[in-house]
């Protein structure tokens, strides 16, 4: 099956070209109206990579956005973030022009440096989420985000002087820590598919540590659980961490404990034993994660039972 050609963009100036828009006002970054953009027809689904970072805010589009190996129809106000180097595409029907609206901000990574940012953007796990976990804004959200946006684009065509770049950065973090408390509203206020994600975490664990050949197999990884529940594993942690204030690996490891304490209360199994069907290849590793948890080894928790 022949894949998709990847156009890669280098520069901002060089999408800018692609796209049929002026040359950017700044070469570092720049906001993008979705309705100035111009859209080239192909046969077949074309895919992307930029150089820079990537931020949408998009309303009613027609065509299908890939990342990665997700799918996404969007029918209303969305936000998200794609980090350089990243691949997605857009998939219109034949003989159909897309049309959509909204705001694209986007900025390389040269602009951040000797700044707060430039470390700072990288904690913003939502940067790796997929597609298919995008924001949804209210429409009050959407309009303080365009407030930013504005800010920002009303600065870079301002007269640069010495505090041009520091005004700009502080509009981005704050955009950026905006776009973090909606996330984490977002993980709240969908809680029956969020809970029913974790329902199905316990249950993928559960079944996971009752495996008669999980020996063969080591302890299940963050990414292993993220591809089978179909979520990125960053979106996963984030999730998680707001509804039980844990990441992925410590609810890994907290299934692991329960079922290590089932077997030391109720077999006669060596802890060597528990330890290698429990995934551990050596069995101090095990020891030394089972006291950390639980504040005892794991003789002295057996010997409690006696």
């Amino acid at each position: 099956m022949k894949s998709n050609p990847i156009h890669r963009f280098k520069t901002i100036s060089e999408y800018h070209r692609q796209r049929g828009l002026p040359q950017p006002e700044h070469p570092l970054i720049s906001l993008i109206n979705f309705e100035e953009m111009q859209y080239l027809g192909e046969d077949s689904p074309v895919s992307w990579s930029m150089d820079f970072y990537s931020i949408a805010l998009k309303r009613n589009i027609n065509g299908k956005i890939k990342y990665g190996q997700q799918k996404y129809d969007f029918d209303e106000g969305v936000l998200f973030f794609i980090a350089p180097g990243q691949i997605f595409s857009i998939e219109v029907e034949k003989n159909k022009v897309l049309e959509t609206s909204g705001w694209m901000l986007l900025v390389h990574s040269d602009f951040l440096w000797g700044t707060s940012l430039v470390q700072k953007i990288k904690k913003y796990d939502y940067f790796d989420y997929s597609i298919n976990e995008a924001l949804f804004l209210s429409e009050k959200e959407e309009t303080s985000l365009i407030n930013i946006l504005q800010n920002i684009k009303q600065e870079y065509q301002s007269n640069i002087d010495k505090f041009s770049q520091d005004l700009i950065i502080a509009q981005l973090e704050l955009f950026l820590k905006y776009a973090d408390r909606f996330y984490n509203r977002q993980f709240l206020t969908r809680k029956i598919s969020n809970h029913q994600l974790l329902n199905r975490l316990e249950e993928l664990l559960d079944n996971y540590f009752e495996m008669d050949d999980l020996n063969a197999k080591s302890l299940p990884s963050v990414n292993t659980v993220a591809l089978n529940l179909n979520v990125s594993p960053n979106y996963l942690s984030s999730m998680l961490k707001v509804l039980t204030g844990q990441t992925t690996q410590q609810h890994i490891h907290n299934k692991l404990i329960e079922k290590a304490k089932e077997r030391l209360s109720n077999t006669n199994l060596s802890v060597s034993e528990i330890a290698f069907q429990l995934g551990f290849e050596h069995s101090p590793s095990f020891s030394k994660l089972f006291k950390a948890k639980s504040g005892v080894s794991p003789l002295k928790f057996r010997n409690s039972f006696n």
